[in-house]
């Protein structure tokens, strides 16, 4: 199952360069663990999706050693027991992710108004309004899977910014199953281009901007009073482009038990890229502070550190 959800979260693989064997065995997991998901009814299959969360959790136990070393960096006012608690609910959401995303065959505009529903439309309308495009500003928080797929059907397909996973077999199945609302799928490769040629045509493009950056592609931004280097390619774009920025998450909201796609104010864009990423992190650090147990704290997401300053895992 941790193969599956690596390729569901956009990640590339854990493992080093695999054979025949070792990438069709993946593949099998991968596609074993979402085909089971898709047969059950809905709410087996939610309880599977949970075993398959807790399975990773024993399975991989690194990934929980970084949440709470991320959580300890983040949030030292908490106790030890709430960065546990965190931890637990993150489990949870990524079950809710993988469960989202194995579902996607059956999702439809008739039905996906009973997993997630809109707030604050209206700043997309807005947005394109104005004949920029609009770039949407995510994360690796609720799900961000769902969001960009149920948007396409709910009011336009989008173009969605991926990186190719190591495996490719799983890779092919994880875009056919992004495809199916109609969604474009921009690689990583020459991606600006074909970004700029959308914005152009006032369409709008999803781009994660949570992940940690390498030196050559980022600068030091504050996050959660920590340095973190974060990518500048997503402020520098929406300079060059005049495209609406808008901050925008699929939620958990447990007392609807559906999610929430909350699209936020349109962020002002200076044309400073420094000045545009830390203000773009802000919005996002405010926003996973109010729903922490969403956000994907299994990430390394401190691990470029300044020159002379020691790892931090």
């Amino acid at each position: 199952m941790a193969i599956g959800f690596w390729a569901a979260a956009g990640y590339p693989s854990l493992l080093k360069p695999r054979s025949r064997l070792r990438t069709a065995f993946e593949y099998g997991l991968a596609f074993g663990a979402l085909k089971s998901l898709q047969v059950l009814p809905l709410s087996a299959a939610e309880r599977l999706a949970r075993c398959y969360a807790r399975l990773l959790d024993r399975l991989a136990p690194r990934l929980r050693r970084v949440a709470l070393r991320n959580l300890a960096l983040a949030m030292p006012e908490k106790t030890t027991t709430e960065h546990r608690r965190i931890a637990d609910g993150v489990f949870r959401s990524i079950a809710r992710v993988i469960l989202a995303l194995a579902r996607f065959p059956s999702i439809s505009r008739a039905n996906v108004s009973k997993w997630i529903r809109y707030e604050g439309y209206e700043h997309f309308e807005q947005a394109l309004a104005r004949g920029r495009g609009v770039l949407f500003a995510t994360a690796h928080l609720g799900n961000w899977e769902l969001s960009a797929y149920a948007h396409a059907l709910l009011s336009a397909p989008m173009h969605v910014l991926v990186r190719p996973l190591d495996n490719r077999r799983i890779d092919r199945l994880i875009a056919r199953l992004r495809g199916l609302s109609g969604n474009h799928l921009i690689g990583k490769k020459d991606s600006a281009r074909a970004i700029l040629k959308a914005l152009a045509a006032n369409q709008a493009v999803g781009i994660l901007i949570d992940q940690n950056a390498s030196l050559e592609e980022g600068v030091f931004v504050d996050f959660f009073g920590v340095p973190a280097c974060a990518g500048t390619a997503f402020a520098r774009l929406a300079a060059r482009s005049g495209a609406a920025v808008i901050p925008g998450f699929a939620l958990w909201s447990e007392a609807e038990r559906r999610y929430i796609l909350r699209f936020y104010p349109p962020l002002e864009i200076t044309g400073n890229a420094e000045d545009d990423t830390r203000r773009l992190h802000r919005q996002l650090e405010a926003v996973i502070r109010e729903y922490p147990d969403q956000w994907l704290w299994i990430h390394r997401r401190w691990n470029t550190r300044p020159p002379g300053e020691p790892p931090l895992y």
